[in-house]
Parts: C-alpha cells; structure tokens; sequence
C-alpha cells in the first residue's frame, strides 16, 4: 500500500467520523423542540414517546432489514443512503411540522441512523487499518463509539440553543442540518471504499438474527449490556423535557437540552479519556459509576434537587459509555470478519430495542403514575441490568487476561 493511498484512506477516516456526528447528533436536535411541537399542534404527552418510538423502530427496522447489506454492496454506498435519508427527514420536519409530519420525519430519520452506526462503524474500522497498519483497532473503536455517543449529546444541546436564542425554532435548525448534510453526501464521495464487491451479489434477505458462531455467550452479555444501558439513554433523550417539567417545575428549551446532553457526552468522553485502562478495569469503572450516577438521579427526583439529577445522569453517562465499548469490542473480537457489519447490526439491534421498549413503558406509565415513582422502579431495573452485565464480563475479561499471562 502506497503512501498515497495511505492518506486517502486517512483522509476518508476522518470524513467518515464527521458524517457518522453530524447524523447522530441530527437525530437528537428535536428532544428539546418536542414542548414547542407539543404547543404548536396540541398533542398530549404521550405523544412525546409515541414520535421517539417511532424514531427507534425506524432504527431497528433499518437494522433488520438492511444492516448487514454494506458487508457486500460497500461501505460507502450505505452511508451515502444514510446521509440522503436525513436529508428527507429535514424536508419532511420543515415543511411539516404537524404530529403526522413528526411521525413520519423521525421513522425517516430512525432509517438513516439504522443504516448508519454499523456501517460507520465498520468502515472506520477498514479505513484506520489501511490508513494506520499495525496500529490496532482501539482507536478506531474508540473513535467510533465517542462519535456515535457524542453525536447524540450534541443534538440536544444544539436543539436548546435554536429553541432559546434564535428565531424560528421549529425551521432554523433543520434548514442549517438540511445544509450540512448535503455537504457530507459530497464530502463521502472521495472517501475510500473497504469492501470488495462479489461478481455475484449474494440473494437478499433480512438480517439474520444469529449470533457469531461460537460466541453466543460473550453475545448475550454484550446484549444485556448496551440494551440496559440504553434504556438509559432512550429515558434522556425523549422524556428529559417531560421531567424537568414535572418534577422540577423547569420550562426553559435550553435546560431542556441539557440533561441528555450531560448523559451522552459523558459517555463519549468516558469513551475516550478510559480508553487506555485495562478492560477488567474499564467495565469495573462502569458498574461504579452506573450505581453511583443512577443512585443520585433517584435521590435528585425524590428531593428533588436538579443539580443532582443532572450529574447523576452524566456519571451514570460514563458508565453506560464504558459498557458500550467494551460490549461492542467484545463482539467484534468473535465476528466472522466477512459478516462484520451484520454482527454489529444485530448488536444495535438489541442496543436500540432498549432504547425504545422501556421508554413506551415509562411512557405509558406516565399517563396515570406520578414521574417520581415511574422513575425509581426504572432506575432499579436499569441498575440490575448494567451491574449484573458488567460484573459478568469483567468476570470474563479477567480470566482472559489471566490464561494470556500463563
């Protein structure tokens, strides 16, 4: 490999990485706009978990249907699918704003991110291999995971931004995304493809739901782990305004953006600043801080103090980051390389299916149950959840790194 190709493939590493933000964080720009969409057309707070509901299952949908499809049509192609897609969803948000238009905007925009986060992932995988040979893959796997975590914390906080300081918040921050994304699409153009096309494209189906053969178990640990944690996440992301709301009596678009906002970019830079220790001793940091963040988001709830629900969310943040990681390496490390994207694909599939089924759950209870008691039965089974995954695979990751010694 030439040094030009080198810096071809590093060059495309690095466009990939801003794709792979710019669309997640677009996924999470309407978290805080949710009040403003809620006063414009008059729907009921469930309604909120209704519109995120639909985002995931277009999420999942995309997973099933077509996350494994990049393994043989290409990289490159997927993403630019993925990026088109956002773009429609943008159309579709500005020019309707009703609860029709938000349902069908966010199932477009939950098949961008379907199509998008294995595929990314994947490819910036190949790219840093061929860019950076012999480096090792913790890098682009950190990279990957601070990209798709932190494109999500960003969303909200941009979102609360539009919504507080600037006019037309329901337009103005899907016209500027609308701009940026057909940028990227242009931008993807040169980045290298990582995949060889067979002569003879393989007969279509759905993603098979099939773990990596001979890793079933280290699969279901991973499963348990990044669908517990974001359950997490999904509670952020589409009920924080909700809360804030009820709970604490706070109103403000900005504020509203900030919780999910603390949880996910404390993920990603959990992601990135742990990413040198051990891995025994990255998911022992995540259990702590799994237990110590959920703990203080119940006892800012019960109080309620939100300082503490907003720190607790982001140290949980850490945790859940640091799970996702080490669940996604894990998996990784038992694909058949050939079906890498369709393993990851099946990983986000469950990740995402916790995204979304606690949150309807949480969502339905809201309806006849005070915030405050939905919240605690939520926090303890998230907190069984994560501890359990955890321990079990730091448990695993120690033996590892026993039998390598001897």
């Amino acid at each position: 490999m030439d040094d030009r190709s080198r810096s071809r493939h590093h060059l495309g590493f690095w466009i990939v990485a801003v794709v792979f933000v710019l669309v997640m964080s677009y996924a999470t720009v309407p978290t805080p706009l949710y009040p403003l969409y809620q006063a414009l057309d008059g729907f009921p707070v469930a309604m909120i978990t209704v519109i995120f509901a639909a985002f995931a299952a277009g999420v999942m949908l995309a997973l099933y249907l077509a996350g494994h499809v990049s393994d043989w049509v290409g990289r490159r192609r997927v993403l630019l699918v993925a990026v088109l897609l956002s773009i429609v969803a943008a159309v579709v948000f500005l020019l309707w704003p009703e609860t029709a238009g938000l349902l069908i905007a966010r199932v477009i925009d939950g098949l961008s991110v379907g199509l998008l986060t294995a595929t990314a992932t994947a490819h910036l995988g190949e790219l840093r291999a061929v860019a950076r040979p012999g480096e090792g893959p913790g890098l682009a796997a950190s990279l990957a995971g601070a990209a798709n975590i932190g494109g999500l914390a960003l969303g909200p906080l941009i979102g609360g931004l539009f919504a507080e300081f600037l006019p037309a918040p329901l337009v103005l921050p899907h016209a500027v995304y609308l701009v940026l994304l057909v940028a990227a699409a242009g931008a993807l153009l040169i980045v290298p493809e990582t995949v060889t096309r067979p002569d003879e494209l393989p007969s279509y189906r759905p993603q098979r739901l099939a773990v990596p053969a001979g890793g079933g178990r280290v699969f279901l640990l991973a499963g348990a782990a990044v669908f517990s944690g974001f359950a997490v996440f999904g509670l952020f992301t589409s009920l924080a305004p909700t809360f804030l709301a009820k709970t604490f009596g706070e109103t403000d678009h900005l504020l509203a953006g900030i919780p999910p906002f603390a949880v996910f970019a404390a993920a990603a830079i959990g992601q990135v600043a742990l990413a040198g220790l051990p891995l025994r001793r990255q998911l022992t940091v995540a259990v702590v801080t799994c237990i110590a963040g959920l703990g203080l988001v119940a006892v800012g709830a019960v109080v309620p103090e939100l300082i503490a629900f907003i720190v607790g969310g982001a140290i949980a943040g850490v945790g859940v980051g640091l799970l996702f990681k080490a669940a996604t390496g894990t998996v990784l490390a038992v694909a058949d390389p050939a079906r890498r994207g369709g393993t990851l694909a099946l990983l986000f599939l469950v990740a995402y299916t916790g995204l979304t089924v606690p949150v309807i759950a949480v969502g339905i209870a809201l309806v006849s149950i005070p915030p405050v008691p939905v919240l605690l039965v939520f926090i303890a089974l998230v907190l069984v959840g994560t501890t359990l995954a955890g321990l079990t695979m730091r448990r695993d990751a120690a033996r590892a790194a026993a039998s390598t010694v001897s």
